[in-house]
């Protein structure tokens, strides 16, 4: 198992484990992802930015995640538990569902809050959809406080559920 930053040739492997989770998500009626979210142009300017990482089993890319200290317009309103100061943004974590339920979204989150710390980020924030609840208590198991709600009508008329943990 390696995790390492993405690289244009992985685009089209990261955009498929995309489309396989939106699959699998709607099999269980969590309508988190579409056709319209993550979009292949969104994974390319994640790359392009050094923000998406990978997660390799044999030199096969089975998941990703964004590390990202840019804070979205999105979440110009939430009442954070920090400051805006020197803040990691977690997006697009995904794990191919083949994958799935064996820690490798643990090991990309270990691998997230070891990258935040030793790059002395304050806290990490991020967002899960609110029907997604296996999301949710994997997030709250780690130390996340969840906050306050954002939208993104794009992709469903229900919320997402923002959380934050300050970091030592």
């Amino acid at each position: 198992m390696m995790i390492r930053q993405a690289i244009t040739s992985d685009l089209d492997i990261i955009k498929g484990i995309a489309e396989a989770c939106a699959i699998d998500m709607a099999s269980y009626s969590i309508f988190q992802w579409n056709e319209k979210y993550p979009s292949r142009e969104v994974f390319k300017k994640d790359i392009e930015s050094g923000s998406l990482y990978v997660i390799e089993i044999k030199k096969n890319v089975i998941g990703c995640i964004v590390l990202s200290d840019f804070k979205d317009d999105v979440y110009k309103d939430v009442k954070w538990l920090t400051e805006d100061s020197k803040n990691l943004y977690i997006h697009r974590l995904a794990v191919d569902p083949s994958f799935q339920k064996n820690g490798n979204g643990r090991k990309l989150m270990d691998f997230a809050e070891s990258f935040a710390v030793e790059n002395n980020f304050v806290s990490i924030r991020l967002d899960t959809f609110s029907l997604n609840h296996r999301n949710n208590k994997f997030y709250k198991s780690r130390g996340y406080t969840r906050l306050e709600d954002v939208f993104f009508p794009m992709q469903s008329e229900f919320p997402f559920h923002c959380y934050e943990k300050i970091l030592p």
